[in-house]
């Protein structure tokens, strides 16, 4: 799917394991993988940062692995402990990268240009700031293609979590080229851009980065986009990464709910994102709506497959209840939809500037 004006970089790989030396480490870790350990929970778990041990750890468990990265439940793994934490170097073959850069004019300030995938409404971003300038975001809207995700009906409409999902995802996207960032779409639709309609046609047609048909097995669905994540993620090593998936969830009908933020236990740097767009909500509903309490919450939920499984630091973010009337109100109305992107991208440049 074209993204206009946007850079494409082909780089050529070479199929296999990373490179590695087993000398560089300091000792090995003897662990057994307990239920629902992957390799990346399984490194998380025993402090190792699976950007720099990954390789190491496959070389070492070659024969004890299911596949390429399956674990056997039971079963004892090395974990290498790394001298001077050194950088891993990806080799593994590639696909053409398509990614929405903060684009420069001849004179080298930046210049307003189209992107064709926020509709033609939307198009044209003009940079308002250099704040995210040597950022990466990875963006991932909830489910698409042959699964819709959750869903209800809203008056005589049928009404579906990913197509709600996907536009907060385009509009971040969009606030975030506006402010330096260079963003991948994980998972994109041809035709959908930015809609300010309250009811979003529901579709099959979305695809997952750079042009992937999505699977309909839950499992092959969320590996296909966290490979995608975690291969451009190597290939921006020294940047700063972050990935942001957005949901909507399905609750019983009366239940109303604020937004929630989740991250990995291990990770830091998830944590701290999290937290600051958590409070960057906090603030704005103190603002804009002084006698509500805002009740959303920022915590673990390691056991997410995708959070568990992505090299980048990560925050899983739910928007609301779309069966909920209160809910509904917040996801259905264009300009909620809006302020919703507005607030994750203020908690994401807080975040960014507090490091």
């Amino acid at each position: 799917m074209g993204m206009g004006n946007a850079k494409y970089a082909f780089v050529l790989g070479i199929c296999g394991m990373w490179a590695a030396s087993l000398h560089a480490q300091d000792s090995l870790l003897q662990v057994v993988a307990e239920p629902g350990d992957g390799v990346y929970s399984l490194l998380r778990k025993h402090g190792a940062d699976p950007a720099r041990s990954l390789s190491e750890f496959l070389t070492l468990n070659k024969s004890r692995m299911h596949g390429l990265t399956g674990l056997f439940e039971g079963s004892t793994y090395l974990i290498p402990v790394l001298k001077g934490a050194p950088e891993a170097t990806a080799t593994e073959a590639t696909t053409p990268e398509e990614a929405i850069p903060a684009p420069i004019s001849d004179e080298g300030r930046p210049a307003a240009e189209a992107y064709p995938i926020f509709g033609p409404g939307y198009a044209e971003v003009k940079p308002e700031s250099t704040r995210l300038k040597n950022t990466v975001y990875y963006l991932i809207s909830g489910h698409g293609g042959p699964d819709p995700g959750a869903m209800t009906r809203y008056g005589d409409a049928s009404i579906s979590e990913d197509e709600y999902a996907y536009d907060v995802t385009l509009r971040l996207a969009r606030n975030l080229i506006a402010n330096g960032a260079e963003v991948y779409v994980i998972i994109r639709d041809p035709d959908d851009g930015i809609r300010d309609a309250r009811i979003l046609e529901m579709d099959k047609d979305e695809v997952a980065y750079p042009d992937q048909e999505i699977p309909l097995n839950q499992v092959a669905r969320l590996k296909q986009r966290v490979d995608a994540v975690n291969s451009l993620y190597r290939e921006n090593t020294g940047k700063h990464q972050r990935l942001v998936v957005t949901h909507v969830d399905s609750r019983s009908q009366g239940q109303n709910i604020d937004v929630f933020f989740y991250f990995h236990e291990k990770s830091k740097s998830g944590k701290e994102m999290a937290e600051s767009i958590h409070e960057t909500f906090r603030k704005k509903y103190a603002q804009y709506q002084p006698n509500r309490l805002y009740s959303g919450t920022f915590e673990d939920r390691s056991n997410l497959y995708v959070v568990k499984n992505t090299l980048p630091a990560t925050t899983f973010i739910e928007i609301g209840n779309i069966k909920n009337t209160r809910d509904q109100k917040r996801i259905l109305d264009p300009d909620n939809r809006q302020a919703l992107a507005n607030w994750i991208c203020e908690g994401l440049i807080l975040d960014f500037e507090s490091h």
